[in-house]
């Protein structure tokens, strides 16, 4: 049964209403006057944004599981946010890649926790358990050089190289499915079973075209396989549109969406696919793909000309991606 929070408690934390029956936490501004949200989309689930990349929160009667930490400049800010939230301890923080974004606060948010029974061997003994695939600690924990300077308490505790692994805890199954060679070579997508939430990590990011690292081992066949597996978890609303129901997923960046949302983002990231797979066809070097302008339609809601992700970029990354395959033998983009 999931644990209900006292009404006193949501009185101090300030909810105020918010869309598809989510209520939003008024957070405490930090120095930097950049205030965090936080939305609350179960009663035992929330989600933390402004601190980086999107942060999940599950609360239950074993205590509070986190997927991702952050930023490490925002690192108290989250702390802070979850303890408004609850007073029980953080158990697990489950890493959805190794983006500093994502990874950064973890040391900090595992300090301000406790492990379920703790574990002597890790240089944080008794903070909370960290989990994440084989590949994010080892780039988190690769020399000096090769990474940024990660202390070790950020270090993933707990890894895993297998297709999943399964907690349950706080009355739900927790599902951490690897999903490599999608944004990058280290993805987990979570599901939170019984909440009907899934977070997608840097797979979704609704801000722009999604990243997809191919230095990292990304590539754009298993950013598309990554899509139609997040498409197999979240379930809309039917037969009964007119509800408010059906699965959220929490995105790597951007507000929280719903099935419909997923559908167009994945229909866009094939279309853009397969447009470049036929210019490549014709003979087309990335240069003349680039002025072909692939991502026409797209452009203006998801294209960017500047900072670290650009349309360029992510066309770049595509062409890349089915150019490797067919050196391979493999027609370009006839992987799906």
């Amino acid at each position: 049964m999931t644990r209900t929070l006292p009404a006193s408690l949501f009185i101090a934390i300030g909810i105020l209403p918010g869309l598809n029956s989510s209520s939003r936490v008024a957070a405490q501004a930090q120095p930097n006057n950049e205030a965090l949200e936080v939305i609350q989309l179960r009663p035992d689930l929330y989600m933390i944004a402004g601190a980086g990349g999107n942060i999940a929160v599950n609360v239950g009667r074993e205590g509070v599981v986190l997927v991702d930490a952050g930023a490490a400049e925002r690192a108290d800010a989250v702390v802070a946010a979850v303890k408004r939230i609850t007073p029980l301890p953080i158990r697990y923080l489950i890493n959805t890649s190794a983006e500093a974004d994502h990874v950064g606060g973890n040391e900090k948010a595992a300090k301000a926790g406790q492990a379920l029974g703790g574990n002597a061997f890790f240089a944080n003994a008794g903070a909370a358990a960290i989990i994440a695939t084989e590949p994010v600690l080892t780039r988190m924990s690769a020399p000096s050089g090769e990474r940024p300077a990660y202390p070790v308490g950020a270090w993933p505790t707990e890894t895993f190289m297998r297709k999943q692994k399964n907690l349950y805890l706080n009355e739900q199954a927790i599902e951490i499915m690897a999903q490599p060679g999608a944004h990058s070579d280290e993805d987990a997508i979570v599901l939170f079973r019984r909440s009907d939430v899934v977070v997608t990590g840097d797979i979704v990011d609704l801000t722009r075209f999604p990243t997809i690292d191919t230095k990292r081992g990304g590539s754009i066949q298993g950013e598309i396989a990554a899509l139609n597996r997040l498409m197999d978890l979240v379930i809309p609303s039917i037969p009964l549109p007119f509800k408010d129901g059906g699965t959220r997923f929490i995105p790597g960046h951007g507000r929280v969406g719903e099935q419909a949302e997923l559908v167009e983002y994945r229909d866009m990231v094939t279309i853009v696919r397969d447009t470049v797979q036929s210019l490549i066809r014709k003979g087309m070097t990335l240069d003349q793909i680039k002025a072909a302008d692939p991502t026409l339609g797209y452009r203006s809601r998801y294209g960017a000309d500047s900072g670290s992700w650009t349309t360029n970029m992510f066309v770049e990354a595509i062409y890349t991606s089915l150019i490797t395959n067919y050196g391979r033998g493999q027609a370009p983009g006839s992987s799906r």
